[in-house]
Protein backbone atom coordinates (compact mmCIF):
# COMPACT_ATOMS: atom_id res chain seq x y z
CA UNK A 1 0.00 0.00 0.00
CA UNK A 2 1.35 3.56 -0.83
CA UNK A 3 0.90 5.65 1.75
CA UNK A 4 -0.57 9.08 1.49
CA UNK A 5 1.76 12.14 1.09
CA UNK A 6 2.23 14.21 3.38
CA UNK A 7 1.90 18.05 2.99
CA UNK A 8 4.54 18.45 5.17
CA UNK A 9 7.33 16.69 2.85
CA UNK A 10 8.77 19.67 0.71
CA UNK A 11 11.68 19.19 -1.93
CA UNK A 12 14.75 20.50 0.09
CA UNK A 13 16.18 23.91 -0.76
CA UNK A 14 18.98 24.67 -3.49
CA UNK A 15 21.20 26.78 -2.04
CA UNK A 16 22.03 29.79 -4.00
CA UNK A 17 25.10 29.73 -6.65
CA UNK A 18 26.97 32.38 -7.69
CA UNK A 19 27.47 35.87 -6.23
CA UNK A 20 24.56 37.81 -4.93
CA UNK A 21 23.70 40.97 -6.75
CA UNK A 22 23.99 43.48 -3.79
CA UNK A 23 28.33 41.99 -4.07
CA UNK A 24 28.16 43.00 -7.28
CA UNK A 25 28.84 46.42 -7.07
CA UNK A 26 31.75 46.58 -4.02
CA UNK A 27 34.17 43.63 -6.52
CA UNK A 28 33.60 46.02 -9.71
CA UNK A 29 35.04 48.59 -7.54
CA UNK A 30 38.36 45.95 -6.17
CA UNK A 31 38.26 45.29 -10.00
CA UNK A 32 39.07 48.88 -11.11
CA UNK A 33 41.22 49.34 -8.07
CA UNK A 34 43.09 46.37 -9.57
CA UNK A 35 43.09 47.92 -13.84
CA UNK A 36 44.48 51.22 -12.19
CA UNK A 37 47.20 49.12 -10.58
CA UNK A 38 48.31 48.01 -13.79
CA UNK A 39 47.80 50.71 -15.66
CA UNK A 40 49.90 52.06 -13.33
CA UNK A 41 52.72 49.41 -14.64
CA UNK A 42 51.60 50.66 -18.27
CA UNK A 43 52.70 54.20 -17.92
CA UNK A 44 55.77 53.53 -15.92
CA UNK A 45 56.34 51.47 -19.28
CA UNK A 46 56.58 54.81 -21.64
CA UNK A 47 57.69 57.01 -19.13
CA UNK A 48 54.96 58.96 -17.85
CA UNK A 49 55.57 59.19 -14.26
CA UNK A 50 52.89 61.22 -13.31
CA UNK A 51 49.83 59.23 -14.49
CA UNK A 52 51.82 55.85 -12.90
CA UNK A 53 51.77 57.70 -9.62
CA UNK A 54 48.64 58.96 -9.59
CA UNK A 55 46.85 55.00 -10.59
CA UNK A 56 48.40 53.69 -7.33
CA UNK A 57 47.13 56.41 -5.62
CA UNK A 58 43.60 55.78 -7.56
CA UNK A 59 43.74 52.29 -6.50
CA UNK A 60 44.41 53.35 -2.92
CA UNK A 61 41.26 55.59 -3.27
CA UNK A 62 39.37 52.70 -4.67
CA UNK A 63 40.56 50.40 -2.06
CA UNK A 64 39.01 52.62 0.66
CA UNK A 65 35.73 52.55 -0.70
CA UNK A 66 34.79 49.32 -1.85
CA UNK A 67 34.90 47.07 2.08
CA UNK A 68 32.89 50.04 3.25
CA UNK A 69 30.30 49.85 0.30
CA UNK A 70 30.01 46.18 0.79
CA UNK A 71 29.20 46.21 4.00
CA UNK A 72 26.81 48.86 3.68
CA UNK A 73 25.57 46.60 1.22
CA UNK A 74 25.81 43.61 3.11
CA UNK A 75 27.64 42.23 0.19
CA UNK A 76 30.44 40.61 2.07
CA UNK A 77 31.74 37.32 0.68
CA UNK A 78 35.04 35.48 0.68
CA UNK A 79 34.80 35.36 -3.35
CA UNK A 80 34.98 39.21 -2.32
CA UNK A 81 37.65 39.03 0.33
CA UNK A 82 40.03 37.26 -1.81
CA UNK A 83 39.30 39.20 -4.94
CA UNK A 84 40.06 42.02 -2.40
CA UNK A 85 43.33 40.63 -1.41
CA UNK A 86 44.59 39.41 -4.90
CA UNK A 87 44.69 43.37 -5.96
CA UNK A 88 46.09 44.49 -3.17
CA UNK A 89 48.95 42.13 -4.03
CA UNK A 90 48.91 43.49 -7.77
CA UNK A 91 48.09 47.10 -7.18
CA UNK A 92 50.05 47.76 -3.92
CA UNK A 93 52.88 45.23 -4.48
CA UNK A 94 53.70 44.58 -7.65
CA UNK A 95 52.71 47.81 -9.25
CA UNK A 96 54.63 50.11 -6.97
CA UNK A 97 57.86 47.62 -7.54
CA UNK A 98 57.85 47.85 -10.75
CA UNK A 99 57.50 52.08 -10.82
CA UNK A 100 60.21 52.08 -8.83
CA UNK A 101 62.30 49.58 -10.61
CA UNK A 102 61.61 51.22 -13.96
CA UNK A 103 61.57 54.96 -12.85
CA UNK A 104 65.13 54.31 -10.65
CA UNK A 105 66.21 50.72 -9.45
CA UNK A 106 66.99 49.23 -13.28
CA UNK A 107 70.32 51.72 -12.82
CA UNK A 108 71.63 49.36 -10.64
CA UNK A 109 72.11 45.95 -10.97
CA UNK A 110 71.18 43.01 -9.80
CA UNK A 111 70.56 45.11 -6.15
CA UNK A 112 67.93 47.31 -8.03
CA UNK A 113 65.88 44.15 -9.08
CA UNK A 114 66.24 42.81 -4.94
CA UNK A 115 64.76 45.55 -3.49
CA UNK A 116 61.45 45.73 -5.88
CA UNK A 117 61.47 41.85 -5.93
CA UNK A 118 61.42 42.05 -1.70
CA UNK A 119 59.28 44.79 -1.98
CA UNK A 120 56.21 42.95 -3.99
CA UNK A 121 57.20 39.76 -1.77
CA UNK A 122 57.05 41.24 1.26
CA UNK A 123 53.78 42.96 0.63
CA UNK A 124 52.06 39.42 -0.43
CA UNK A 125 53.30 38.08 2.51
CA UNK A 126 51.60 40.78 4.50
CA UNK A 127 48.49 40.18 2.97
CA UNK A 128 48.55 35.82 3.35
CA UNK A 129 49.77 36.70 7.00
CA UNK A 130 46.36 38.93 7.66
CA UNK A 131 43.65 36.32 5.29
CA UNK A 132 45.49 33.44 7.89
CA UNK A 133 44.65 35.78 11.17
CA UNK A 134 41.54 36.71 9.65
CA UNK A 135 39.34 34.57 11.57
CA UNK A 136 41.39 34.27 14.86
CA UNK A 137 39.96 35.66 17.73
CA UNK A 138 43.48 36.11 19.68
CA UNK A 139 44.77 39.25 17.97
CA UNK A 140 46.17 42.07 20.28
CA UNK A 141 46.57 44.55 18.19
CA UNK A 142 43.23 44.29 16.25
CA UNK A 143 40.99 44.29 19.40
CA UNK A 144 43.00 47.54 20.58
CA UNK A 145 42.23 49.32 17.06
CA UNK A 146 45.72 48.84 15.49
CA UNK A 147 47.26 47.68 12.76
CA UNK A 148 50.07 44.78 12.68
CA UNK A 149 52.57 46.74 10.49
CA UNK A 150 51.81 49.36 7.76
CA UNK A 151 49.07 48.36 5.76
CA UNK A 152 49.80 47.54 1.72
CA UNK A 153 48.18 50.89 0.61
CA UNK A 154 50.43 52.92 3.11
CA UNK A 155 53.16 50.96 1.91
CA UNK A 156 52.82 51.78 -1.79
CA UNK A 157 51.92 55.53 -1.03
CA UNK A 158 55.42 55.50 1.43
CA UNK A 159 57.34 53.46 -1.21
CA UNK A 160 56.57 55.94 -3.73
CA UNK A 161 57.41 59.13 -1.93
CA UNK A 162 60.78 59.57 -3.84
CA UNK A 163 58.67 59.56 -7.19
CA UNK A 164 56.09 62.07 -5.42
CA UNK A 165 58.80 64.64 -4.29
CA UNK A 166 60.59 64.04 -7.78
CA UNK A 167 57.96 65.59 -9.03
CA UNK A 168 57.73 68.27 -7.27
CA UNK A 169 61.10 69.38 -7.60
CA UNK A 170 62.57 67.56 -10.11
CA UNK A 171 65.91 67.00 -7.90
CA UNK A 172 67.63 64.17 -9.84
CA UNK A 173 69.09 63.03 -6.22
CA UNK A 174 65.80 62.20 -5.25
CA UNK A 175 65.72 59.85 -8.00
CA UNK A 176 69.25 58.15 -7.49
CA UNK A 177 68.65 54.61 -7.17
CA UNK A 178 71.20 54.77 -3.57
CA UNK A 179 68.39 56.77 -1.77
CA UNK A 180 65.56 54.46 -4.20
CA UNK A 181 66.99 51.22 -2.92
CA UNK A 182 67.12 51.20 1.05
CA UNK A 183 63.93 53.42 1.01
CA UNK A 184 62.55 50.73 -0.87
CA UNK A 185 63.61 47.84 1.26
CA UNK A 186 62.91 49.76 4.58
CA UNK A 187 59.07 50.14 3.59
CA UNK A 188 59.22 46.43 2.75
CA UNK A 189 60.26 45.74 6.37
CA UNK A 190 58.33 47.96 7.80
CA UNK A 191 54.82 46.19 6.02
CA UNK A 192 55.90 43.22 7.43
CA UNK A 193 56.79 44.19 10.85
CA UNK A 194 55.02 43.96 14.08
CA UNK A 195 54.85 46.92 14.31
CA UNK A 196 51.69 48.62 16.07
CA UNK A 197 50.42 51.09 13.68
CA UNK A 198 47.38 53.39 13.87
CA UNK A 199 44.30 52.37 12.36
CA UNK A 200 41.01 54.42 11.57
CA UNK A 201 39.71 52.26 14.60
CA UNK A 202 42.47 54.03 16.45
CA UNK A 203 40.65 57.39 16.35
CA UNK A 204 37.65 58.48 18.49
CA UNK A 205 36.68 62.19 17.80
CA UNK A 206 35.48 64.20 20.42
CA UNK A 207 31.74 65.88 19.91
CA UNK A 208 33.39 69.52 19.84
CA UNK A 209 36.40 68.64 17.52
CA UNK A 210 33.71 66.86 14.59
CA UNK A 211 33.35 70.44 12.99
CA UNK A 212 36.82 70.78 12.89
CA UNK A 213 38.10 67.90 11.78
CA UNK A 214 35.92 68.11 8.90
CA UNK A 215 37.23 71.17 7.95
CA UNK A 216 40.55 69.06 8.12
CA UNK A 217 39.40 66.59 5.66
CA UNK A 218 37.94 69.84 3.03
CA UNK A 219 41.34 71.44 3.44
CA UNK A 220 43.11 67.91 2.90
CA UNK A 221 41.29 67.66 -0.27
CA UNK A 222 41.20 71.21 -1.54
CA UNK A 223 45.42 70.74 -1.70
CA UNK A 224 44.97 67.28 -2.82
CA UNK A 225 43.36 68.87 -6.37
CA UNK A 226 45.59 71.92 -6.21
CA UNK A 227 48.86 70.57 -5.46
CA UNK A 228 48.86 66.54 -5.06
CA UNK A 229 52.54 65.80 -5.20
CA UNK A 230 53.05 68.40 -2.70
CA UNK A 231 49.99 66.76 -0.59
CA UNK A 232 50.74 63.15 -0.87
CA UNK A 233 54.55 63.77 -0.07
CA UNK A 234 53.60 65.40 3.46
CA UNK A 235 50.69 63.05 4.69
CA UNK A 236 53.39 59.80 3.88
CA UNK A 237 55.80 61.64 5.61
CA UNK A 238 53.41 62.50 8.71
CA UNK A 239 52.22 58.61 8.66
CA UNK A 240 56.04 57.96 9.24
CA UNK A 241 56.29 60.23 12.17
CA UNK A 242 53.53 59.09 13.57
CA UNK A 243 54.94 55.13 14.01
CA UNK A 244 57.11 56.46 17.15
CA UNK A 245 54.06 57.24 18.68
CA UNK A 246 51.85 53.97 17.59
CA UNK A 247 54.20 51.87 19.15
CA UNK A 248 54.23 53.94 22.72
CA UNK A 249 49.93 54.22 22.62
CA UNK A 250 49.92 50.27 21.88
CA UNK A 251 52.95 49.92 24.91
CA UNK A 252 50.40 51.95 26.87
CA UNK A 253 47.42 49.64 26.41
CA UNK A 254 49.29 46.78 26.97
CA UNK A 255 50.74 47.86 30.37
CA UNK A 256 46.83 48.50 31.18
CA UNK A 257 45.37 45.72 29.93
CA UNK A 258 48.52 43.69 31.74
CA UNK A 259 47.06 45.77 34.84
CA UNK A 260 43.64 44.64 34.64
CA UNK A 261 42.42 47.96 33.13
CA UNK A 262 39.79 48.26 29.89
CA UNK A 263 41.80 49.36 27.24
CA UNK A 264 40.44 47.50 23.87
CA UNK A 265 38.91 49.57 21.50
CA UNK A 266 35.39 48.33 19.96
CA UNK A 267 35.87 45.38 17.20
CA UNK A 268 37.48 46.88 14.15
CA UNK A 269 36.45 45.57 11.00
CA UNK A 270 39.14 43.81 8.77
CA UNK A 271 41.02 45.69 6.62
CA UNK A 272 44.56 44.84 4.73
Amino acid sequence: MIPPRSSNLRPPRRSPRGLPLRAVAPNAITALALCAGLSGVRFAIGGRWELAATMVVLAGALDGIDGRIARLLRGESRFGAELDSLADAISFGVAPALILYLWSLSLIQPIGWLCALIFAVFCALRLARFNARIDEQDQPHKSAGFNTGIPAPAGAGLALTPLFLWLVTGEDTLRSPYLVAPWTALIALLMVSSLATFSWNSFRLRRNVRFEALALVVVIFAALVTAPWVTLSAVALTYLATLPFSVAAYAKVRRLRAGGGSAAAPEPTPSG
